[in-house]
C-alpha cells in the first residue's frame, strides 16, 4: 500500500483551514481516506466563538474515527452522525443558526478487499483510477451549475444558496445534509489509486488548465502530492494579479492532496 498526504496552508501567516487524515488498521486489508476544505468566512460576524481550524479539527476527527472503527455505518450516516457530535459539541456556546457558521466542504473514501466507498459534498473532488488507468472523478458539481446571479458577492451566496434547496451543501451544524452528498461504491478490484483534493490543489485542473482530472492521478504519481501543490504555487504566483484566470478570489488558497494506492 502506498500512502501521501500533503497539505499546506495558503498564507504561511495564517492557519490552515483544510483537513487532511488516512487510517490503515494494523489488521485487514482496508483504510479511509478524509478531506475536508474550511469555508472561509466573509469579513463579519459568524455566529461562532470558534475558529474554522478548529471546526475543521473537530468534524474530521470524528469522521476519522467513525469510518474507520464502525464500518457497518454508511459514509453519509457517518458524516451525519459526525456533524451531529460537532455540533453537539459547541451548541451551548454558538449561534449554529446562523449562515456563516463555520463549516467545511467534504470528500471521504473507505475501502476493504471488496469494496470501495466514496462521499463527496461540495467542491472538494476525490478520482478513482482504474488498473486500466481509466479515471472517474468524483464531484459535487451543484455549486459550479448555480447562476452567477446567485454568487455576486459571499453574503448573497450565503442568503440566497448555501445549504438551501435549488444551491449547494456544505457540511455546517445540520447533520440531514449528509443525505446531499454524491455517493458511491464501486468494487475493490476496479481501483488502482485515490486521489483525495480541496478545491485549492484542484486549482491545477479548474484554474490553471495543466490537465483535466484524467490526466491527475498519473501526474501525482510521478511527482507526489508536494510535487502538485509545488506546481499550483508557481502558477499561482505567476498569475498574481489573475488577469489571464479571472474570478480567483485569492492569489493562494489552502491545498491539500491524499493520494493512495490501496
Amino acid at each position: 500500500m502506498r500512502t501521501e498526504l500533503v497539505s499546506e496552508p495558503g498564507d504561511p501567516a495564517r492557519p490552515n483551514e483544510d483537513f487532511a487524515a488516512l487510517a490503515v488498521p494494523a489488521a485487514g486489508q482496508g483504510g479511509v481516506l478524509v478531506v475536508l476544505d474550511g469555508v472561509t468566512p466573509p469579513r463579519g460576524p459568524t455566529g461562532c466563538v470558534h475558529t474554522v481550524p478548529w471546526y475543521t479539527a473537530r468534524l474530521g476527527g470524528a469522521l476519522t474515527e467513525l469510518t474507520a472503527s464502525r464500518r457497518d455505518v454508511p459514509l453519509a450516516e457517518a458524516l451525519s452522525l459526525a456533524i451531529d457530535r460537532t455540533a453537539t459539541s459547541h451548541s451551548q456556546t454558538c449561534d449554529l443558526s446562523h449562515p456563516r457558521t463555520p463549516q467545511a466542504t467534504v470528500a471521504l473514501a473507505r475501502w476493504d478487499e471488496r469494496h470501495v466507498d466514496h462521499l463527496v459534498l461540495s467542491d472538494a473532488a476525490l478520482l478513482l483510477e482504474s488498473p486500466d488507468g481509466t479515471v472517474t472523478p468524483v464531484l459535487d458539481d451543484r455549486l459550479a451549475r448555480l447562476p452567477r446571479a446567485l454568487l455576486v458577492s459571499d453574503e448573497v451566496a450565503d442568503a440566497r444558496a448555501r445549504n438551501k434547496e435549488g444551491g449547494f451543501f456544505t457540511a455546517a451544524a445540520d447533520p440531514s445534509v449528509a443525505a446531499r452528498a454524491v455517493t458511491g461504491r464501486v468494487a475493490r478490484a476496479d481501483v488502482h489509486s485515490l486521489l483525495g483534493l480541496t478545491d485549492g490543489a484542484g486549482r491545477w485542473v479548474e484554474t490553471f488548465h495543466e490537465g483535466d482530472w484524467a490526466d491527475l492521478p498519473a501526474y501525482v504519481r510521478k511527482a507526489g502530492p508536494g510535487g502538485l501543490v509545488r506546481r499550483v504555487r508557481e502558477l499561482e504566483t505567476s498569475d498574481a494579479e489573475a488577469r489571464m484566470f479571472l474570478g480567483r478570489a485569492k492569489t493562494h488558497d489552502d491545498a491539500t492532496a491524499v493520494y493512495v494506492e490501496p
